[in-house]
């Protein structure tokens, strides 16, 4: 099973909460599962109680088998009692089961003694069971007998088998939280969301601390290990004093996770989390009342909007541990044309010693490193990029990655990437899914002397050509784009799009395979897109592209070419001072923002009473020059006068 020493399993969780894909995740490493469906067929024009059937019935891979237990109620303990050690059975769900319970068909019954004799067979199991049941406590109790007699006996059935399951799990808008086990569990289940899995499954022997191995065209990106987080430390003066340290060293890895194989299944459609929809808008209203100098903060704001969206307040704080992935994977055949041979393994090395300029500036923003192997692409020219296998396996990887920053408490990702032909890549990417021309998206190639290399580029277009035209029958799918053209490092990286919105963390998207990766997972889950933020194009024809498409306006144009991943760095002190004033500075005084002992009524522009004591009434001023000050109220004013 997937959690060490459990052996029974109850899932509970509301409607629609996911409990149904986290169970289905919790035996998804087993190699046959028997599904045990304890819902009626119900009315044959109930088209929409059909869909979720049928639903239902399309997640379950080919290799389950499925046993109808609706048609008698005592059927479920048969079949749990009768499963050997060897089996493995998800029963789903227990709501539909009291259903058929109470169902007058079947009565009169004992249903004490029914449940009774349901929960002696979960205590009694040999085989490894996992049983899914609604959570109706918490709402309101029924106003009808019938309402009234469901609630309370499936009450008592999840209390039953709860006392007789080994764990109990409670998801709750797909959030996993244990009740049993009290103790913290060995392998602490991630998020469930509907359409993918999100429990760890059996532990392997190692840890996450071993970097993974790169993909040479065999096996995919391995399930076995994550690479090791770096901390890097920023170099030290250029003549430091006597006995100072001359160069700092990255540090041993701040976290090491169980190497485990998470079955995860990420297809399209998955519905994954989205930002708040009133946060956003309503911390840059909040804004306009704060108490600044100036006109505002500018095209920051849309910075601060973004944040607060995604931390659900209106009053953002400036973001905490920053981790980088860099993905390097080369891409072989014409994408990789005009590029020096082993530049991109150097790139790599250099980053993981603490030089060069991804890692220096990742050290100036107090940032963790990761540096991420993916499976190298074949030519796209000649046939696909990777196998499915190694699609599905990088996916996997990616989310996986994503996972392990959310649980050491990252609050922003960066996504970068070093590998050669990752621009040609990228560029066939969008020519697959923006209908884009390759040498409008494809920017020019420069060479180890800092020259254009024309013919380079026309090699690497030709390259993008031939593979579009050779997968033109293709469906253009999501994970087809991958195989045929995309290659290991936009795999990845969509996986860690998925797996960061499925954890709802932020990621800052800077070069050409960031964006690539957020088209492909468009089509997986068009959350995804909505945790993303574009701070510069960085002048690169493909990512202006990419940015007009997925609706992410770059905030800067610094026109930087450090490297991806390198110029969102250079620009998060700005993004983090933007966020730092956002929710810092109070409201200004006069819109009621509280005492102010620097703010007082400004002083009158002349000479006047400064005392506080009550103003005297008004008196009409003494005339300038000579002349009666009033007219008595008898006295008559002459013909053509006016009165003074």
């Amino acid at each position: 099973m997937s959690v060490d020493g459990w052996n029974t399993l109850l899932v509970l969780g509301g409607i629609r909460s996911g409990k149904s894909e986290f169970a289905e995740s919790v035996v998804a490493d087993a190699p046959t599962v028997r599904y045990v469906a304890t819902a009626p067929a119900g009315d044959p024009e109930d088209t929409e109680w059909a869909t979720r059937l049928a639903a239902h019935r399309a997640r379950r891979p080919g290799s389950w088998t499925t046993e109808e237990t609706a048609a008698d109620p005592g059927r479920l303990a048969e079949v749990i009692a009768a499963a050997g050690p060897n089996e493995t059975l998800l029963v789903d769900d227990l709501g539909g089961w009291v259903t058929v319970l109470l169902d007058p068909a079947h009565q009169p019954a004992d249903d004490t003694a029914t449940i009774a004799e349901l929960a002696a067979a979960v205590r009694a199991s040999a085989a490894r069971l996992v049983l899914v049941s609604p959570e109706v406590g918490l709402s309101l109790v029924p106003t009808t007998p019938l309402g009234r007699a469901f609630t309370d006996a499936l009450g008592a059935t999840n209390r039953a088998v709860a006392d007789a399951c080994d764990a109990v799990a409670l998801v709750v808008a797909g959030q996993t939280a244990w009740l049993k086990p009290t103790a913290t569990p060995t392998h602490p289940a991630t998020p469930a969301v509907p359409g993918q899995a999100d429990v760890p499954t059996q532990a392997g022997p190692g840890q996450a601390g071993a970097p993974a191995q790169a993909g040479t065209g065999q096996a995919g990106v391995p399930d076995e290990a994550l690479p090791e987080v770096l901390t890097p430390t920023a170099p030290t003066a250029p003549a430091p004093p006597a006995g100072a340290p001359t160069q700092a060293d990255w540090a041993a890895p701040t976290m090491a996770l169980p190497m485990v194989a998470t079955g995860l299944v990420i297809q399209p459609g998955m519905e994954l989390p989205m930002p708040d929809d009133y946060t956003g808008p309503q911390a840059v209203d909040r804004l306009a009342t704060l108490d600044i100098p100036g006109a505002g903060l500018g095209v920051l704001e849309r910075v601060v909007g973004f944040a607060a969206a995604t931390q659900g307040t209106a009053t953002p704080a400036p973001w905490g541990p920053v981790r980088v992935l860099l993905l390097h994977g080369d891409h072989e055949g014409g994408a990789s044309s005009g590029a020096m041979p082993g530049e991109s393994a150097r790139r790599a090395r250099q980053a993981r010693a603490g030089k060069g300029a991804l890692a220096r500036l990742a050290a100036e923003n107090g940032a963790s490193l990761q540096v991420v192997e993916t499976p190298t692409s074949a030519p796209i020219e000649e046939g696909p990029a990777l196998t499915g296998e190694q699609v599905e396996s990088a996916l996997r990887y990616g989310w996986r990655l994503a996972e392990q920053a959310a649980d050491a408490g990252v609050h922003l990702l960066v996504l970068a990437a070093c590998g050669a032909g990752t621009e040609t890549a990228a560029a066939a990417v969008l020519a697959a899914t923006a209908g884009a021309e390759p040498p409008a998206v494809l920017g020019r190639v420069m060479n180890e002397q800092g020259e254009y290399d024309d013919a380079a580029w026309m090699v690497r277009c030709a390259a993008v050509r031939d593979a579009l035209h050779r997968t033109r029958r293709s469906t253009r799918e999501a994970k087809d784009i991958l195989a045929e053209l995309g290659g290991g490092d936009v795999a990845v990286a969509t996986g860690v799009l998925l797996g960061a919105t499925a954890r709802r963390i932020p990621v800052l998207l800077d070069g050409p395979v960031g964006v690539a990766a957020g088209m492909v997972s468009r089509d997986l889950a068009g959350q995804a897109r909505h945790w993303c933020l574009l701070p510069d194009h960085g002048g690169r024809p493909g990512v202006r592209l990419a940015a007009d498409v997925l609706g992410l306006t770059p905030l800067l144009d610094l026109r930087l070419d450090l490297g991806e991943g390198a110029t969102a760095l250079a620009a998060l002190p700005l993004l983090r001072a933007a966020l730092t004033l956002a929710a810092g500075l109070p409201v200004h005084p006069s819109l009621g923002g509280g005492d102010d002992e620097d703010f007082a009524e400004p002083e009158p522009a002349g000479p006047g009473p400064t005392s506080t004591e009550p103003e005297p009434e008004f008196a009409e001023p003494e005339p300038a020059g000579p002349g009666p000050a009033t007219i008595g109220p008898d006295e008559p004013v002459a013909p053509g006068r006016r009165a003074d």
